[in-house]
């Protein structure tokens, strides 16, 4: 997949699915930001990867459930980098638990890095996109979000949000030639799943028709795809990478 004089920006890509789809379209040819909130480590270690590989890629640091450090995430992405043109949601949390016992910081911190992020890093994105006639956001929901968990009230209520986000914002850009799209995955080993115990991850694998654990990589395949040129009449999807966990 082509993405040369792309600038793509993956927020919370310092490991797991964010990682492998920052390297992914900086392996297309995309000037990508890698962005992380607290794990600096892994930003720098997804950056030398992507160097080393060829391509081109700068780190930055932000809280992006706070709307001015987003915004100003966006200014110095375009600033550094040329613009933006493709935008990915990826930064997420966890904090699992029962509705009977979650505290109220359990629910605000998962909607806000969840939700809220997505709210205002695509608010930031979004007017150079319509004014260049160009854009690509691809949002990364869940299963969960379709389908529910026990236990995830507050994470399964978050990425519910981000599918309407997605089909209500993909209406009002559609006709500006900008495109706005989620990938759900299903089970992906990576640090948020790693919480799940051994019995939890044998009913989800016996849940899965294609019997076994999907990659980060992927997932990373599905979204670039959705970032190309050739996806452009592809908007307001919910795109499952699931292994068939979640049929509609």
């Amino acid at each position: 997949m082509d993405f040369t004089n792309r600038v793509a920006l993956v927020t919370g890509s310092g490991r797991g699915i964010g990682a492998a789809i920052a390297r992914e379209l900086a392996a297309g040819g995309a000037k990508v930001a890698v962005h992380y909130r607290g794990n600096a480590e892994g930003a720098n270690r997804v950056m030398a990867q992507i160097t080393e590989a060829g391509g081109v890629c700068r780190i930055y640091q932000a809280d992006v459930s706070v709307a001015e450090q987003a915004a100003t995430l966006v200014k110095q992405v375009q600033s550094d980098l040329g613009g933006l043109d493709i935008l990915v949601n990826n930064a997420g949390t966890t904090r699992d638990t029962l509705l009977m016992t979650m505290k109220e910081d359990d629910w605000d911190v998962v909607i806000d890095t969840n939700l809220r992020s997505v709210y205002a890093v695509s608010k930031a994105a979004i007017r150079s996109m319509i004014r260049q006639k160009w854009g690509r956001i691809i949002n990364i929901t869940s299963v969960v979000g379709l389908s529910g968990q026990a236990g995830q009230t507050n994470y399964a209520a978050s990425k519910a949000g981000i599918i309407g986000f997605t089909k209500s914002l993909a209406r009002e850009v559609a006709s500006r030639n900008v495109t706005v799209n989620a990938v759900a995955p299903g089970f992906i080993p990576t640090a948020l799943t790693d919480i799940l115990t051994e019995e939890q991850k044998s009913a989800i694998l016996a849940n899965t028709p294609v019997g076994r654990m999907g990659t980060p990589e992927e997932v990373a395949w599905a979204v670039a795809f959705l970032a190309t040129e050739r996806a452009g009449f592809i908007t307001g999807h919910v795109l499952s990478v699931d292994g068939g966990l979640v049929m509609a």
